[in-house]
């Protein structure tokens, strides 16, 4: 009786112990918070997208310019949840991209595109447990594609530019040496990196449903897992990861090489 009485209190000290490690350490941590905001990010935009999917006439929903604010609107809400925890990435192209301008290391960052990868494979599934099966796969899933009239090169050349006006986005509503300069910035910065989704889905909607988030595209793939989806798979990793990079490079390189103009 003494020893199952110790061995019980043991183990529920070294549980204690061990739940109370997991939700101090930092890095755990920042990675809930990575997993839980990509998987709300993807639970209300694909529910968006499917929304305006099932409408036979656009005008009986939030069209296009909806979609586009429900992106936008819920990278705001939720880079302003989580700055303070993760920095409020939600996409393993900006984590791709701050790991290369040095602001991260390689095991953080391979961490957090794990988690969000999980987020959003974790949402989109919630949402078909919603649609159910034959609704999920006939309104397409929010998968991304290459939609018809547009060649796979048209769709990487998209990928590129909009995920680096997101990511340059990034890199300068959060430069420290405007935070130096200007006290407000740090408070905003959620703002025109929202606006910037906002911006960039409308213009590529039409053209591959924009991804520039990787953790989006493959989530929704997982879930919907029909051919054409996995067809055009690689121009919404390739596209984000070299628009990142090529963001990460001309912000580092070229802008920070600029120094600021000091106030009067």
């Amino acid at each position: 009786m003494c020893n199952r009485w110790y061995s019980r209190h043991c183990l529920g000290f070294w549980w204690h112990d061990l739940c109370s490690c997991l939700l101090y350490c930092r890095h755990f941590r920042a990675g809930i918070a990575e997993f839980v905001a990509t998987f709300l990010f993807l639970y209300i935009t694909v529910l968006t997208v499917m929304g305006v999917s099932q409408s036979k006439t656009k005008c009986a929903t939030v069209g296009i310019q909806g979609i586009a604010w429900a992106f936008g609107g819920m990278i705001f809400a939720l880079v302003y949840c989580t700055a303070g925890i993760s920095g409020g990435h939600i996409n393993p192209a900006v984590t791709f991209g701050l790991f290369l301008a040095r602001k991260l290391s390689l095991t953080r960052a391979v961490f957090y595109m794990i988690m969000q990868c999980l987020g959003a494979i974790s949402g989109a599934g919630v949402v078909k447990g919603f649609q159910g099966d034959n609704r999920y796969e006939m309104l397409g899933g929010g998968a991304n594609v290459v939609n018809h009239g547009y060649t796979k090169g048209d769709g990487l050349g998209a990928e590129i530019i909009g995920t680096f006006v997101l990511v340059y986005t990034v890199f300068s509503a959060t430069d420290a040496k405007r935070n130096a300069r200007d006290s407000h910035v740090p408070i905003l910065a959620p703002l025109p990196i929202g606006f910037a989704v906002f911006l960039v889905h409308l213009a590529t909607i039409p053209i591959t449903g924009t991804g520039i988030n990787p953790a989006r595209s493959l989530g929704a793939a997982i879930i919907y897992n029909k051919d054409h989806a996995w067809d055009d798979h690689w121009v919404f990793w390739v596209g984000p990861f070299i628009g990142a990079a090529l963001a990460a490079v001309y912000h580092q390189i070229i802008i920070r090489a600029i120094p600021f103009k000091t106030r009067d």
